[in-house]
């Protein structure tokens, strides 16, 4: 444990979920797989590509540039789009296509495997502590099994504007009845989890699971209150 900043007392924690407590990558691959495979069950889609999905998606932001803050919403517009692309013209078919992809996706997606390193700290934790999530994600903690350890979940879109912006950070003191100074945001991303939470008020934990020196990361714009390198760590603050 590294600290950068003087740290307040402590009243309440919150935590991102992707990359933070679990590893996201293989997760999230799963669950586009599923999402394109439904795709390739309409006749002559059988040979869609990501990589064309993932250029559609990308061109959205040209014209929609705030729908980012709700990647759910983001990928049920990229289907879509995508199916347009791709010659299909009925507006029912479309519908009834992406709404069986974002099954798929939201299926898999929600088949995170939590650590148990992970779950152990978190029982801990919330003996001392009201947790709580905010997250710009879309996995469901009542899904992965985490709901019993936090007192609400925050998602970007659907709870305001997406991390790093100030609006769940705010909500989450909010709901939580407390300063928000008094309040630690544990994060795996220097520009969501840390900028996001010393902007809006709270101070700020990094897991630098990478090993990279903060002062060698481009993402660094402020430092944390402090710097972890896995979970275990916040075993000092009972």
């Amino acid at each position: 444990m590294h600290f950068y900043r003087s740290l307040s007392p402590i009243k309440a924690i919150t935590f991102d979920l992707d990359d933070t407590l679990y590893d996201n990558a293989p997760f999230l691959k799963q669950a586009v797989e599923k999402m394109m495979a439904a795709v390739r069950q309409v006749d002559g889609l059988q040979d869609a590509e990501l990589a064309e999905y993932d250029q559609v998606k990308q061109a959205i932001l040209l014209d929609k540039p705030d729908i980012y803050h709700d990647v759910f919403a983001w990928r049920a517009e990229s289907i879509r789009r995508f199916l347009k692309v791709k010659g299909i013209k009925d507006q029912r078919q479309i519908n009834q296509i992406t709404d069986q992809a974002m099954d798929n996706f939201v299926f898999w997606r929600n088949k995170v495997i939590v650590p148990e390193a992970s779950l152990a700290i978190l029982a801990a934790l919330a003996e001392t502590y009201p947790l709580a999530v905010i997250t710009n994600g879309n996995a469901d903690i009542n899904q992965i099994g985490l709901q019993s350890y936090f007192k609400f979940a925050l998602r970007g879109g659907a709870d305001g504007l997406s991390k790093p912006f100030a609006d769940m950070f705010k909500l989450a003191a909010k709901k939580l009845q407390l300063p928000i100074g008094s309040i630690l945001h544990v994060g795996d991303h220097l520009y969501a989890d840390v900028q996001g939470a010393i902007n809006s008020g709270m101070q700020a934990c990094w897991i630098n699971e990478s090993g990279i020196d903060i002062y060698q990361h481009d993402d660094a714009t402020v430092l944390p209150h402090l710097e972890i390198k896995q979970l275990s760590e916040l075993n000092s603050l009972l």
